[in-house]
């Protein structure tokens, strides 16, 4: 299975390996109380987000996420 900006958020928490690696670029992302609320939002409607941009969370900083994780799960 590829991951793409059109997978949900929460598909990516759901995989151990793909978990590891968003925590490595967003640590604490996957234990804040706030996560439930955007586990079923896909990664391109999580970048169209205020809250994306303030956290420095950026379309090329998902896709190079996307990359390493696509490399690692298959």
């Amino acid at each position: 299975m590829k991951f793409t900006l059109d997978t949900q958020f929460g598909t990516l928490l759901d995989h151990p390996q793909a978990k590891t690696i968003i925590e490595k670029y967003l640590p604490g992302v996957s234990t804040n109380p706030m996560v439930g609320l955007v586990k079923g939002m896909t990664l391109k409607a999580l970048l169209a987000t205020p809250q994306a941009a303030q956290f420095g969370i950026t379309k090329e900083k998902v896709e190079t996420v996307l990359v390493e994780i696509n490399k690692v799960v298959k």
